[in-house]
């Protein structure tokens, strides 16, 4: 894990703003499809430029994004009830974040999702709306400017 400097950038759009993914997507995922989903793409991020900003254990670590993603997709507040407030961007402050790590980031999980929607029971007619949250929620994370 990297760890970040002092001074810290925040991008010019800001927090998210917009609806939250419609939470018709969990009622036909479902926690164990999410979860699945999440685990996967930590296969991904294990295997990218971007593993060094992740815990070894990649399995947990998913588990971990799995609970917060089944409540950000309309489910029961695991990440809350196991881990405290989310608090994403000040989770996030100690890697140094730039717009190609997440680029990398949004890659994996694209690569993941992109063709696979049955795999993991994802409502394809909710998955513009999703990657548009994604693409929105991943701008915020960004803490470090590129070189």
């Amino acid at each position: 894990m990297t760890e970040r400097n002092k001074d810290f950038y925040v991008p010019p759009t800001g927090p998210p703003t917009g609806p939250r993914p419609n939470p018709a997507i969990y009622q036909s995922m479902g926690e164990e499809n999410i979860f699945k989903l999440l685990e996967d793409f930590y296969i991904e991020l294990g295997q990218s430029s971007i593993k060094h900003l992740f815990p070894h254990n990649m399995p947990e670590a998913s588990k971990k994004s799995g609970a917060f993603f089944v409540f950000l997709l309309g489910g029961p507040p695991l990440y809350q009830e196991r881990h405290g407030p989310p608090m994403m961007r000040q989770r996030h402050m100690p890697f140094r974040i730039d717009e190609n790590a997440r680029q990398v980031w949004l890659d994996c999980f694209r690569k993941v999702l992109n063709g696979h929607e049955d795999t993991y029971k994802f409502p394809i007619e909710y998955l513009d709306e999703f990657w548009k949250f994604i693409e929105n929620f991943s701008a915020w994370m960004v803490n470090t400017k590129s070189d």
